[in-house]
């Protein structure tokens, strides 16, 4: 027979209190950790949250950055070595100039008899050397005429095939500046010997018997010019003739000048010949002569301007075609004078 114990039910029910109360207490804890978690996570700011994102996209600008300098660097490599081969190029060239130079000096040089033989004891010093001025006068001279040669095909060519006025205008700009680098080494070779240039010796027989202080009449040119480029309007008619005018009185101006210099140049040499002989008055006429003798140099420059001139004054009265058609009528004038003399130079014996 079971027999009721007060105490065993007491603790029995004491027991399971003590359980209830545990699991109550730790779901309590639990909820409360999970609370102050949420709580916690709630308190953290959302900047920091976000941080990993933040950070992937400050890495991404960071490799960005480096591409970007990498190109640059790989660019600007890219253009100094362009630089580089470009600088090596021109060297090449200007060493390839330099030889071409060095031997079209040596072998007029090599002709410095020949020359002696046209020019005299003005080329030729007591000691047989060149006038290195003239030499390369010359040589300069040969690559002239070989270039007006060449734009005379080109306006030919370009004339024939009715070209545009643009094109025109620029080869006949081409051959206006091609005149004024003739004028321009002529300039300097009147410094270092006048007397070469006044005397034609740079250019055939044919020309020479045309020549004036160094070379063409303008005046004389014009009018084989104007002669080729018919018709012409009455203004431009008009302009030409006036243009003509104004170049002769040029011309007389100029032929005067020379003719006083001769002329006072002869009295200076003259002076006191029959007169008891000085060494120093000999000297005091030599050193008066040689100071007018210096202004035949610039006779010689007026005379090329005079002539530059008359060209663009013709070229702005002109139309483009017909500066062109001018330019290919003074281009074939010289080649006929050339021509000219070596049908001459090799004509048989009469």
């Amino acid at each position: 027979m079971g027999i009721y114990e007060p105490n065993h039910q007491i603790g029995m029910w004491e027991d399971s209190f003590k359980t209830d109360s545990c699991q109550n207490i730790c779901t309590s804890k639990a909820a409360e950790t999970d609370m102050r978690l949420v709580y916690m996570l709630e308190d953290i700011p959302h900047k920091e949250l976000t941080q990993p994102k933040d950070y992937d996209q400050e890495t991404n600008k960071s490799s960005d950055k480096v591409l970007r300098r990498l190109a640059q660097n790989r660019e600007a490599a890219r253009k100094s070595r362009l630089r580089k081969k470009a600088y090596v190029q021109q060297l090449e060239s200007s060493r390839l100039k330099l030889c071409q130079l060095e031997q079209e000096l040596e072998q007029v040089t090599q002709k410095g008899i020949y020359i002696g033989a046209h020019l005299g004891e003005r080329t030729l010093g007591l000691s047989g050397s060149v006038n290195l001025g003239i030499a390369a006068f010359e040589m300069e001279y040969g690559h002239w005429v070989e270039k007006q040669n060449q734009q005379t095909c080109q306006l030919r060519a370009a004339l024939q095939a009715h070209a545009s006025d643009i094109e025109l205008h620029m080869l006949v700009e081409s051959g206006i500046r091609h005149y004024g680098n003739l004028f321009r080494i002529k300039a300097i070779t009147a410094k270092s010997d006048v007397f070469y240039l006044m005397s034609g010796m740079w250019r055939t027989p044919p020309e020479r018997f045309f020549l004036w202080i160094g070379g063409f009449r303008p005046s004389k040119l014009l009018k084989v010019l104007s002669s080729q480029l018919n018709p012409l309007t009455e203004q431009q008619m008009r302009a030409v003739t006036g243009l003509q005018q104004c170049s002769q009185q040029a011309e007389d101006a100029l032929s005067q000048g020379l003719e006083k210099l001769q002329q006072t140049l002869s009295e200076t040499l003259a002076c006191d010949l029959l007169g008891t002989f000085s060494v120093t008055n000999y000297m005091g006429q030599m050193a008066i002569a040689m100071t007018k003798l210096e202004a035949l140099a610039s006779f010689v420059n007026q005379a090329d301007h005079l002539r530059q001139e008359a060209l663009q004054q013709m070229y702005s009265i002109l139309t483009i075609r017909q500066s062109a058609r001018g330019l290919l009528a003074l281009g074939d004038y010289f080649q006929c004078l050339r021509a000219l003399s070596s049908l001459w130079a090799t004509r048989p014996p009469s």
